[in-house]
């Protein structure tokens, strides 16, 4: 008899979400509850999102494509387009290769260096291409798709003929999805998408809802007919009663945006707020924007439009009124160095964006969401200068 969604497939489905693949040899207790689950697992995420769970006598892995391509979702040790390039390259290489198969990282360098497809050939005499691929065998090594036998690779940063050993191992076969037509055929990342939704026209939506709300901070309301947030409202009860039956989140659903909540903070999710100094800014933040509404109201769609000079004058009255509780290293900086810093954490959390063409910042509903003050007894009395 099949296996009801019960807890077990919970917490299995949880870590499907939240991490690449469950490796059986490292997590042989969580691989052995998705086993047991496979079934009820493998449909709900079918029917709800259009993914395709793989369960392999080695690993398990839910194939998550996202219903829009959002800046987070790099490689989060990559500081450039160079490591994506080397990255592609190292699978490239790697292809040639047999399982537990060894080689050289002399043998990397070559080959990454004769395959490099950009206008600048990789020279291994310059110290930030070497960076590249320590970070590029680092990640590779992190994920699974290479093992590490012996050498040293960080003393390939200051020496070029630095040698070091690995293995090929299974997962490296895993690595890349499969596609209905040769990879080299799509042009774009738009062509890769819109592949996705060939599988399953009639579910379109239904799977674009699903996965914007589980792989992004938040859902807007973009346009005054909007046939996505329609759906986010006109099925809120089932969408609610759904996702709070086979996950630990919570539907909230307001005016211009749907997200997703947790009553508990849990570990195994990035979570807002996190332990990052930006977060406090931008709760403190909240707080003064929702103090001056009357100054900065609104549109119909709860987006806030301000120029550059407002939004450092906002940030200079949160600095006044809560900078004593920040850390020493947003204390010291300038105003336009933490306006710098704040926007980019905003942006990440999709709480506000940049305009390049006008140059305005426009500040998003979710920001609106949340509000930071401190206690009425709060006092910077032994705070020490090393930030705790």
């Amino acid at each position: 008899m099949e296996k009801e969604f019960d807890e077990k497939a919970k917490e299995a489905l949880t870590a499907l979400f939240e991490q690449f693949w469950v490796v059986r040899e490292k997590e042989p207790e969580l691989f052995q509850k998705i086993r047991e689950r496979e079934k009820v697992l493998k449909r709900y995420v079918q029917e709800k999102f259009g993914y395709r769970l793989i369960v392999h006598r080695y690993f398990a892995k839910l194939e998550k494509i996202p219903a829009e391509p959002e800046a987070w979702m790099g490689i989060e040790s990559f500081q450039e387009p160079l490591d994506y390039a080397m990255f592609c390259c190292l699978l490239a290489y790697l292809e040639g290769k047999a399982v537990e198969e060894k080689f050289l990282l002399s043998d990397v360098c070559e080959e990454i260096k004769a395959m490099y497809p950009g206008e600048t050939a990789i020279d291994w005499t310059n110290y930030q291409h070497r960076r590249a691929l320590i970070r590029v065998l680092k990640t590779a090594e992190q994920i699974g798709i290479v093992h590490h036998v012996d050498g040293e690779v960080e003393a390939f940063a200051n020496q070029e003929d630095e040698e070091a050993l690995y293995e090929v191992p299974v997962l490296s076969r895993y690595f890349m999805r499969s596609y209905p037509k040769d990879f080299i055929q799509y042009e774009t990342i738009e062509q890769l998408l819109e592949e996705e939704w060939k599988v399953s026209p009639d579910d379109y939506r239904r799977h674009f809802i699903y996965r914007q709300l589980f792989l992004s901070p938040v859902v807007y309301r973009r346009q005054k007919d909007d046939p996505n947030f329609y759906y986010l409202r006109n099925f809120r009860h089932r969408l609610r009663d759904d996702i709070e039956a086979h996950t630990d989140f919570r539907y909230e659903l307001y005016k211009n945006a749907a997200l997703l909540t947790l009553p508990e903070r849990q570990h195994v999710y990035t979570l807002f707020p996190d332990q990052k100094g930006t977060s406090d800014i931008i709760l403190h933040f909240a707080s003064v924007v929702r103090a001056h509404l009357d100054n900065y109201p609104p549109d119909e769609y709860g987006k806030i439009r301000v120029t550059m000079s407002d939004f450092q004058q906002l940030l200079y009255r949160c600095s006044k009124q809560y900078g004593e509780g920040w850390s020493k290293t947003y204390r010291e900086m300038s105003m336009a160095q933490l306006a710098t810093e704040l926007l980019s954490a905003l942006k990440d959390w999709k709480m506000a964006e940049y305009e390049q063409e006008t140059g305005m910042v426009v500040l998003y509903p979710l920001l609106g969401r949340f509000v930071g003050q401190y206690p009425d007894d709060f006092t910077t009395k032994g705070r020490d200068d090393d930030d705790k």
